[in-house]
């Protein structure tokens, strides 16, 4: 193992400490730089500083005041460059990368989303800039379609793919806390960055066209956030999720990355935004509106043998939407019997 091996594994450990302390009464200051930054779902969107990230996580425990963190993936490693990106100081930077739930009775309101007093799991997807032992920069990606979806306010057309909660990796190998295979994680990094390029083949006319087939294991999973839905295999990714995007957003097109690590068969990337697009055809049962919006995404991926077997997709859905002009929680007031009542 090597050393920067070792000090991944120590970072990794420090921040599953800050993470699990913050779900319950930890102090932000503890755990965060005074100018830290953390980057949330809409509608939190970009935080900075102690009192800010304070009250996004006193929301959390407010309206979960049993919170609990489970995790499914914990891993990181230093980020490597992506040349579509001009800022420098992106590459290198040790990031800690988690999908889990957020478990707890929900007794009090969040955003808006009516309480159920039951238990729910808030999926969210995170990543974590390490520095000298704090959080210097937070990304967090919480699913709060599906919590709406969980308490019974949906507000957008049925998902084409399968609702419900996510499942941890096969093997439950996803929580790496004492481990690190940063060379394994290089291999398996190239795999993913091969299928994303063989994603940019696609001529327009022909799905056939697109070689990332043969990256792809042949009943794979893919978990999409809540709004599209859960596919398995090649046929349902594309007649849930690939083909509804391609129509949706045509002249798609990525935008770079501020992680991109690998550790063993795991591999993470994601941007702030991470595809960019214009909306000229339906897509979640919404009519092109012509709008060019941004689009936060995180990849998790885990391979098998070589190949990608489960992919899970966060996707910061409610953001899209308010970009092309819908705003959900908007319509879940007014689904909750508090209408708008003047322009």
């Amino acid at each position: 193992m090597t050393k920067d091996d070792q000090t991944i594994i120590a970072a990794k450990q420090i921040a599953h400490a800050h993470l699990h302390n913050l779900a319950s009464d930890c102090d932000v200051k503890d755990a965060y730089h005074a100018d830290a930054h953390l980057w949330a779902s809409h509608p939190f969107n970009k935080l900075q500083g102690h009192d800010a990230i304070n009250g996004f996580w006193q929301q959390l425990r407010t309206a979960l005041p049993d919170l609990e963190r489970r995790d499914s993936i914990f891993t990181g490693g230093y980020s490597k460059p992506d040349a579509r990106i001009d800022d420098n100081s992106m590459t290198g930077r040790l990031l800690i990368a988690t999908m889990g739930n957020y478990q707890g009775t929900f007794t009090q309101d969040l955003c808006g989303i009516p309480a159920t007093n039951g238990v729910v799991n808030i999926r969210s997807c995170e990543v974590h800039h390490m520095v000298d032992d704090r959080i210097a920069h937070s990304y967090m990606l919480i699913d709060l379609l599906d919590l709406m979806r969980q308490a019974g306010v949906w507000p957008i057309a049925p998902s084409l793919g399968a609702e419900g909660v996510w499942q941890p990796p096969s093997g439950g190998a996803g929580i790496r806390l004492d481990q690190q295979d940063s060379a394994a994680g290089d291999i398996a990094f190239n795999t993913v960055i091969d299928m994303h390029n063989a994603l940019l083949t696609f001529d327009g006319k022909s799905l056939d066209s697109m070689q990332h087939g043969a990256y792809w294991g042949a009943s794979f999973l893919w978990y999409g956030p809540a709004g599209i839905g859960t596919t398995r295999g090649m046929d349902g990714f594309r007649a849930h999720h690939q083909i509804p995007f391609l129509t949706g957003f045509p002249d798609r097109q990525g935008a770079g990355h501020y992680i991109r690590i690998g550790d063993g068969n795991f591999v993470v990337t994601g941007g702030w935004p991470s595809v960019t697009g214009t909306h000229t055809g339906e897509w979640l049962g919404l009519p092109a509106t012509g709008k060019h919006v941004e689009m936060r995404v995180m990849d998790f991926y885990h391979l098998v043998n070589g190949k990608i077997t489960e992919n899970w997709v966060p996707i910061d859905i409610l953001y899209i939407l308010y970009q092309m002009g819908f705003d959900v929680f908007a319509r879940l007031q007014h689904l909750r019997g508090n209408p708008k009542r003047d322009l």
